[in-house]
């Protein structure tokens, strides 16, 4: 889709700080031999190979509908954050690993000043980088790019913690500071990495659209709906960026299929216009027929059936 194949350049920008990063951060490593300065540059190669897999997830996402994907590409997005989680929490085990191999095995740690110059520039870079993704990501609702300003903001916390440690070294002459430190960014950037695996292992489930968003979706239908009309069986789930809505909408069984088209083409248009990225699918029903009311299938979605003594009644 065509916003989706705009949003690649925040992407783009992500890979071209990586291989930045990735020098500075090395030669930072190479100058003072700090296990923490190792795994900050490790990371960035991870965030390298994770904003690749973005670029690809996002170009493939815009791609249009087709026979073989009539619900579009979109859902690939959760793949890839899906799987840039797991690059994260490979990162932060990478990063307690080492913490804990220094521990045991201290080296010692020169031109500090030096090296610490050149980790907080590829830290700032990686801020500004990050802060780009995150808004473009809320506000296009793309989990992809989300995870990428997510995986960028782990980076800078490690960051910051290596810096604090090598802080800490310089102030006492004691190394184990730099190992500490390590430590506990890798048991943060794990976390944050399955934080992420939740987020897409839900979204790749079909998993429901946000509580707000759905209440939203309720008032916007009611607020459309003529007396005597009402609508049950609202479903919802996301995709990417899209978000998919459909529901049974009951009418006087005396209207005519014209008269019920106009109305659900109405309510669609709604719709549409209170949520961008929205597709709906409207199942049109009379309301006093038994058979438009179905109880069980009703509790399992969450909504009591009203009785069809009661029409005007909205869920």
């Amino acid at each position: 889709m065509e916003p989706l194949a705009r949003l690649r350049w925040p992407v783009a920008l992500s890979i071209v700080a990586a291989l930045i990063t990735i020098g500075m951060k090395s030669t930072a490593y190479a100058l003072t031999g700090s296990v923490g300065l190792l795994t900050d540059a490790l990371e960035s190669v991870v965030n390298l190979l994770a904003a690749i897999t973005a670029y690809f997830a996002l170009w493939y996402a815009s791609r249009p509908a087709d026979p073989s994907h009539t619900y579009g590409h979109e859902k690939i997005e959760f793949l890839s954050s899906g799987l840039e989680g797991v690059l994260i929490v490979l990162a932060g085990f990478g990063a307690a690993g080492y913490g804990i191999r220094r521990l045991i095995s201290p080296e010692p740690i020169e031109a500090i000043e030096l090296g610490s110059g050149l980790a907080l520039a590829a830290s700032v870079v990686n801020f500004a980088v990050a802060r780009v993704l995150l808004h473009h990501g809320r506000v296009h609702k793309s989990i992809v790019m989300e995870a990428d300003g997510k995986h960028l903001m782990a980076d800078v916390w490690t960051s910051v913690g290596v810096l604090l440690g090598l802080a800490l070294v310089y102030l006492t002459g004691r190394t184990f500071f730099d190992s500490l430190l390590a430590l506990a960014m890798g048991f943060h950037i794990t976390w944050t990495g399955l934080g992420l695996i939740r987020r897409s292992f839900d979204g790749l489930m079909d998993h429901a659209i946000p509580l707000q968003e759905r209440d939203r979706i309720r008032e916007v239908i009611r607020t459309n709906l003529p007396a005597g009309a009402t609508f049950h069986l609202l479903r919802t789930r996301l995709s990417g960026a899209r978000r998919f809505v459909e529901f049974h909408l009951l009418v006087n069984g005396d209207v005519s299929v014209r008269e019920g088209h106009r109305l659900a083409t109405k309510l669609e248009a709604a719709l549409e216009a209170a949520m961008p990225e929205v597709a709906v699918t409207i199942h049109v029903e009379p309301v006093d027929e038994q058979e438009s009311w179905e109880p069980e299938y009703l509790r399992r979605l969450g909504e009591e059936p009203t009785p069809p003594t009661q029409p005007s009644q909205t869920p």
